[in-house]
């Protein structure tokens, strides 16, 4: 007699569905692209409020001067929302940023959208200016060095000179000699738009582009340095492969992923640097804006423009992690997985 046994049931292995494959794409894209930037701003302008908050002098004073009544004080500190706690006041201006309202400037008594849309202008101009020079003259630099051997000493030198100049003794030197001296260049001012913009902005963008080309230029040398060291390019160039059919597609190609990485952080770290320059130089940018406005305790202007600083920053880094994928199939490859 033959004895039945009966097999347990084997239990399915749990399958990720496509579905839930997809709804963790999309989760981490909404973090990638939403949640990260947006806490960068919310954590950056709370920082600057509560900073300005804290600082001594009070802007109720600066406005009515000293004349005003202890009334008149109360009164304003209360339109302003002075008399809220902190994290209060916060909020409030939160809400009402969305809403697009920037608030009021205390200093110029108008919107603050008027205040700097006239000088923002002016900056987006000097900072284009002075981006084109950094990765013109930069990277050609540095491919120069890192592929012609024999003027790599040159560059190496000139490198080492520029990187240590800061902005504002770069523009010091640049208005001693070319402006004051030799009268080239106009010493102050942005001048009308067109040419005469063009004229003016050219000291301004080189004393502001100096140390960045330098830094450009080492960024280069170095990401083409380590791409020719690698095991595959030299594999192709021992098996007869052209040389320059080696550095178009192999080095080149993989150098520029740490290159467009630094030119990211060029273009954003420009637009905090334009402060020290536009001062220098008086031109009626929103760097200099900044300036003035948190001496007087502006602070409606200095948060707006705090946002803006950090949505170039933000901005660049998402073109910057586009291009990575552009340049990267394997990064491609690697974010389409679960």
């Amino acid at each position: 007699m033959t004895a039945l046994t009966a097999e347990a049931p084997v239990a399915p292995r749990p399958r990720t569905t496509k579905g839930s494959s997809s709804g963790r794409r999309w989760m981490r894209h909404a973090v990638r692209w939403i949640v990260i930037p947006l806490g960068t701003v919310l954590v950056t302008t709370f920082l600057v409020f509560a900073a300005l908050s804290l600082t001594p002098g009070d802007p109720v004073a600066q406005i009515l001067g000293g004349k005003a009544t202890d009334e008149q004080r109360a009164l304003l500190r209360q339109q302003l929302g002075l008399d809220q706690p902190l994290v209060l006041r916060y909020i409030n201006w939160v809400l009402a940023f969305v809403r697009g309202d920037m608030g009021t400037s205390y200093t110029y008594h108008t919107p603050v959208s008027s205040v700097i849309a006239p000088r923002l202008e002016i900056t987006i101009q000097l900072v284009t200016f002075s981006a084109l020079i950094i990765f013109i003259v930069g990277i050609g630099l540095g491919l120069l060095g890192g592929l012609a051997i024999r003027i790599r000493p040159a560059v190496a030198g000139v490198v080492a000179l520029l990187i240590s100049v800061p902005s504002y003794v770069a523009a010091t030197a640049l208005l001693g000699v070319f402006a004051v001296s030799l009268r080239w260049f106009p010493s102050f001012g942005a001048g009308q738009p067109g040419v005469d913009r063009l004229w003016h902005l050219t000291l301004p963008a080189i004393a502001l582009s100096v140390s960045w080309v330098a830094y450009m230029t080492q960024i280069s040398m170095a990401s083409i340095d380590d791409q020719r060291a690698k095991e595959h390019v030299r594999t192709a160039i021992g098996r007869g492969l052209p040389t320059r059919v080696v550095v178009r597609k192999h080095v080149l190609r993989n150098a520029g992923v740490p290159i467009v990485t630094a030119a990211g952080l060029t273009l954003a770290a420009l637009v905090a640097g334009s402060v020290v320059v536009e001062t220098a130089f008086t031109l009626d940018g929103v760097g200099s804006l900044l300036v003035r406005s948190v001496g007087t305790k502006d602070v409606p202007v200095v948060l707006a423009i705090s946002v803006l600083i950090v949505i170039v920053y933000v901005v660049a880094m998402a073109v910057v992690d586009l291009l990575h994928v552009a340049l990267d199939p394997s990064l491609r490859l690697r974010k389409g997985r679960v």
